[in-house]
C-alpha cells in the first residue's frame, strides 16, 4: 500500500492537526483520517500524523509513506540511533524533543517492512497524495473537527491550488549579529515562507531564526545547525 501523512500547526505553535490517506499500489485513495491536536507545535502534528498512520494500518502489509517533514522522517531513521545512545539526548546534550512521539513510532515501526519517501509540499504537479494529507490537516487544524472515511465521510479532501512561495522576509536586524548567548536572534516573520530544516510553512509572525540553511522555525533550532 501507498500512504502520505502530514500535520499541520496554524502559527508554531498553534491550532493544529494530523492527517493520513492510504491508497491502493495504483495510487488511488481508499481511506484518510484527520484529527485535531489543540494548541502544539509542528513538529508534534508531523510526528502524530506518522504515528496514527501505522495504528491504523496492517502491520503484515508492506507500505511507502510518502511525507514532507525532513524532521519527522529523520527523527525515526537516522537520529533515534544516536539518541538512543546519548540517553536520549541530543549532541548538545539536550533531551531530544517529543521522545514520546518517537518512541511510539519506532515501537510500531519495528517488524514491519516500511520504505519511507520524502517529497516536496505545495508543489504544482507535486504528490498527490502529500497534497490530500496537507489539505485534510489543514482543515481539521482550523475547525479542531476530527474527519475522514471512519467518520462517514465520502469524498476525499481536495488540496488548495499550489502557489510559488515568496522568499522569507524577516523583519530587518544587523547581519550575523548573535546574541549574548552567540545564538542569532529570534525574530518574528513578516512574510510566510518555508523552513530550511524540516521544509514546512511558517506564517507570519510565527518565531523564526538563521540556521544553516536559510531561516527555520524557532522550535526547529536545537535540531537544526545553525550557519
Amino acid at each position: 500500500m501507498v500512504a502520505a501523512c502530514d500535520g499541520a500547526a496554524k502559527i508554531n505553535p498553534g491550532p493544529a492537526a494530523w492527517a493520513w490517506v492510504l491508497a491502493d499500489p495504483a495510487g488511488t485513495p481508499q481511506r484518510w483520517e484527520a484529527g485535531p491536536l489543540g494548541r502544539t507545535t509542528n513538529n508534534v502534528a508531523e510526528l502524530t500524523a506518522l504515528a496514527e498512520l501505522l495504528e491504523a494500518t496492517d502491520p503484515d502489509v508492506p507500505l511507502e509513506i510518502r511525507m514532507d517533514s525532513q524532521y519527522a522522517m529523520n527523527a525515526v531513521t537516522k537520529w533515534i540511533a544516536g539518541w538512543k545512545r546519548n540517553g536520549w539526548q541530543t549532541a548538545s546534550k539536550k533531551p531530544v524533543a517529543n521522545k514520546d512521539l518517537v518512541v511510539r513510532i519506532d515501537a510500531l515501526l519495528d517488524g514491519r517492512d516500511v520504505v519511507f519517501q520524502h517529497v516536496l509540499a505545495h508543489q504544482v504537479n507535486g504528490d498527490p497524495l502529500n497534497a490530500i494529507a496537507d489539505a485534510a490537516a489543514s482543515t481539521a487544524a482550523n475547525d479542531q473537527t476530527p474527519a475522514g472515511t471512519a467518520h462517514g465521510t465520502t469524498t476525499v479532501p481536495q488540496p488548495t491550488p499550489a502557489t510559488e512561495d515568496k522568499p522569507a522576509r524577516p523583519v530587518k536586524t544587523r547581519p550575523n549579529r548573535t546574541s549574548g548567548s552567540g545564538r542569532t536572534p529570534v525574530l518574528k516573520a513578516k512574510f510566510p515562507g518555508r523552513c530550511g530544516h524540516c521544509n514546512t510553512r511558517y506564517e507570519p509572525g510565527e518565531k523564526i531564526t538563521r540556521i544553516a540553511t536559510g531561516w527555520g522555525h524557532h522550535s526547529c533550532r536545537d535540531t537544526a545547525p545553525t550557519s
